[in-house]
């Protein structure tokens, strides 16, 4: 297929030998929803050499109205994100090399997964992860492509390790949406469509080599209102910072930023995630629900059922979503009747 990217290779930016970039380089990216789907499909229309698609949730009918690489029929069957990713992606460019990981993001998998990347893509909904990414990279020395979007508004920045300020520098001072997430206050897909560009369009300056076309800016903007700004924010790297300073400690790094449990944005639902990774055989969990008459439905990859006037998702790597409760305590009485 010779001409699959000519149009790519007439842009002078890019050319023949900047696909041939493209084509050799990795990317990691972080989360398979909105943002992270759009990212996917673009990089792997783009000819990108490998994508590793990581993200711990799965498809719901919800998600359909924004999040472009799923089907009804992957919502309906319940499939990982990354895996219904991984099957639409492959249809569209059989050259890419797509590798799905149904996990999430805790620190030492993703140290592990990103030593063989070129960049990372941020394409997750809670801070949490956000700034074991910006450890990752900044331990790492990878370049990674920050973006965020809630209703009409969304937000990206490109930070490059030892050269601007990392997000962790930024913190107190990156605006916000006020706390709001797309289960609150909803989230149009022109806005999601929006940041999309805004990084594939750095993930493309990166991967072609063309760093000097990186803006430096954090983006801002808001569609329904009609306001967009770039702040310049390279005076706010801190020598001090304990991610990217002179002496970094990569506190995110650490179990101590590992959340065990956790409150999914504004979902009513809890993830739990065991201590110690383990393997759990959904054939078995099947039977068992079944043979006590609860509703069950399960796919090779989890089990939902029924259990406690909730609904539990329960993942091949040992963790859980409890929905229907955002009480900790209430949801671990859930978890241990199945888990003791």
């Amino acid at each position: 297929m010779e001409d699959r990217y000519s149009r790519q290779e007439l842009f002078s930016p890019i050319g023949i030998e900047g696909q041939k970039l493209i084509g050799k380089k990795h990317v990691l990216l972080i989360g398979a929803g909105a943002l992270g789907t759009g990212n996917a499909e673009a990089l792997v229309r783009a000819g990108v050499g490998k994508i590793t698609i990581v993200d711990r949730d799965y498809v719901e009918e919800s998600n359909l109205q924004r999040q472009q690489l799923y089907s009804e029929q992957d919502a309906i069957k319940r499939l990982p994100k990354a895996i219904a990713a991984k099957y639409r992606l492959e249809q569209i460019n059989r050259f890419v090399s797509i590798e799905a990981k149904v996990l999430d993001a805790a620190y030492a998998d993703l140290l592990s997964i990103a030593e063989e990347a070129d960049l990372i893509i941020d394409a997750t909904d809670n801070y949490d992860t956000r700034l074991v990414i910006n450890d990752v990279a900044q331990k790492l020395a990878l370049p990674w492509i920050y973006g965020a979007c809630v209703g009409s508004y969304g937000m990206t920045f490109t930070i490059l390790p030892g050269k601007t300020p990392c997000i962790n520098c930024l913190w107190d001072k990156v605006p916000s949406a006020g706390g709001q997430t797309c289960d609150t206050a909803g989230i149009i897909s022109a806005a999601v469509g929006m940041v999309v560009s805004y990084q594939v369009a750095d993930a493309l300056k990166i991967l072609v080599e063309d760093l000097n076309s990186l803006s430096g800016k954090l983006t801002t903007f808001d569609l329904w209102r009609n306001t967009h700004s770039s702040i310049g924010v390279g005076k706010l790297k801190k020598s001090s910072c304990p991610s990217c300073g002179e002496s970094p400690t990569y506190p995110y790094l650490s179990s101590e930023h590992t959340l065990k449990t956790a409150v999914l944005c504004g979902r009513d639902t809890i993830q739990i995630r065991p201590a110690e990774k383990k393997r759990v055989n959904l054939d078995d969990l099947h039977t068992i629900f079944s043979t006590q008459g609860l509703p069950v439905q399960y796919n090779p990859f989890l089990l939902s059922v029924e259990i406690d006037a909730k609904r539990m998702v329960i993942f091949q790597d040992g963790r859980v979503l409890i929905h229907g409760t955002s009480d900790m305590i209430e949801a671990k009485k859930t978890y241990h009747r199945v888990f003791s």
